[in-house]
């Protein structure tokens, strides 16, 4: 009987999987116009900014921001709409930008982490985040930012419960909430002033 290791099995192995995949199949020597993948122009505003691009159809939102346009304040955290670290602005409603495929943004207003700041100076819920030491590795921080700005345009005025329940869909591996109410809390204060 003879002894064959791990190593050479999984070498062999490889080495003809990879070798039947470069072979085409009958009548597949070239890929067919039915395999292309789509494109659409899409027309959108991104931070008072007009943009026009032709994206493959399916393009989420957080790629074109990111790999696209530029910009890469907006985070990708698990892909799947459960962390709320690419939560962007969509007409003033937020969005898991991960998900959202792009072409659904065609004729409407994007605002990212980006286009909150007036030039030099943060926009005032950045700053409370900021000052309330709302962040940490930064990763979550622009979802975070976003999503109290809406509850703040929405509710100027929330209660603690108001900010807890509004900010759950944003997930935080390292500052234990309670930095991110109070950095909440510390924009709706400011903004009463």
């Amino acid at each position: 009987m003879s002894k064959i290791s791990r190593r050479h099995f999984v070498g062999s192995t490889g080495a003809g999987l990879a070798a039947a995949a470069a072979v085409p199949l009958r009548g597949q020597d070239k890929p067919s116009a039915a395999s292309a993948v789509p494109r659409t122009t899409v027309k959108f505003k991104v931070n008072g900014a007009d943009q026009s691009l032709e994206i493959e159809d399916r393009w989420t939102l957080v790629e074109v921001l990111r790999d696209h346009i530029g910009l890469t304040g907006t985070k990708i955290g698990c892909d799947r709409s459960e962390c709320g670290a690419c939560t962007v602005l969509v007409d003033g409603k937020t969005i898991s930008s991960c998900i959202a495929l792009a072409v659904f943004a065609d004729g409407h207003e994007v605002t990212t982490i980006e286009g909150l700041s007036d030039d030099e100076r943060l926009h005032p819920v950045q700053q409370a985040f900021v000052d309330a030491g709302g962040f940490q590795c930064g990763i979550c921080t622009p979802g975070q930012v976003m999503s109290a700005k809406a509850l703040l345009d929405e509710n100027p005025h929330p209660s603690d419960d108001e900010i807890r329940e509004w900010m759950a869909g944003n997930l935080c591996r390292c500052t234990g909430y309670y930095k991110i109410l109070e950095s909440v809390r510390t924009a709706a204060d400011r903004s009463r002033a």
